[in-house]
């Protein structure tokens, strides 16, 4: 069992961080026309602007959630807020970006898997990804039951201690997570999975956000005379 808690999370999170950095690369190396999202919203705009919405913006919020909670050390925010108080908030927050990803998320896959038009266009990888985020959403939702249970946040430092080791280069990282109920284990193995599968999905839009926008100089459109 130690073998495979360290194979799956000390060894695992490398191998799918390799594959995501160098795969990102090649694909936009070689396969640029592939580059997209590959919205589906000209074949059919029924509730799609809703599910588009909730599925996007829970997300967001889930992904610097998390990247935010995990990766920053208990002494930097012990001075502020404790480590149970914390807890609450993330399972506040979470729990309700989690619920919009999730509705935005089912009904995304809904459309995908039953309006022909949407499921003609779609490849095996557009359906895949997207029911695993639905799984993968589910999964840290029923995460909330546990963490109810110990709200002194002693398993979240687990948790963040666990990711540190693996960002950081810090070894001994499988050790963390001993004792961590097998819900959390099973969300953190479907998480590196779709680190993993990231290169071959439209996922690999999310590299390309429009900054651009933002700064660039307004365009002005005139009439002809």
């Amino acid at each position: 069992m130690n073998y495979l808690n360290t194979l799956l999370f000390g060894l695992f999170p490398y191998l799918a961080g390799s594959i995501f950095l160098i795969g990102s690369l090649l694909r936009f190396d070689h396969g640029q026309y592939t580059w997209k999202a590959g919205s589906s919203q000209m074949l059919t705009s029924r509730n799609m602007r809703l599910a588009s919405n909730l599925f996007h913006v829970g997300i967001i919020v889930i992904f610097f959630g998390h990247l935010v909670g995990l990766l920053t050390p208990h002494w930097l925010y012990e001075p502020f807020i404790s480590a149970g108080a914390k807890q609450v908030v993330a399972i506040i927050i979470g729990g309700v970006a989690g619920v919009m990803c999730l509705v935005g998320g089912a009904m995304l896959a809904f459309r995908r898997l039953t309006n022909p038009r949407v499921r003609a266009s779609s490849s095996p990888m557009d359906t895949f990804i997207i029911v695993l985020l639905v799984v993968q959403v589910s999964l840290g939702l029923l995460t909330i039951i546990p963490a109810l249970g110990h709200l002194d946040g002693s398993v979240m430092i687990q948790l963040a201690g666990w990711a540190q080791s693996i960002v950081f280069f810090q070894g001994g990282a499988a050790q963390y997570l001993d004792g961590v109920s097998f819900i959390y284990k099973l969300h953190i193995l479907v998480g590196l999975t779709i680190i993993l599968v990231f290169p071959f999905t439209r996922l690999v839009h999310v590299w390309s956000v429009p900054f651009g926008y933002v700064t660039r100089r307004y365009q002005l459109v005139r009439r002809r005379g």
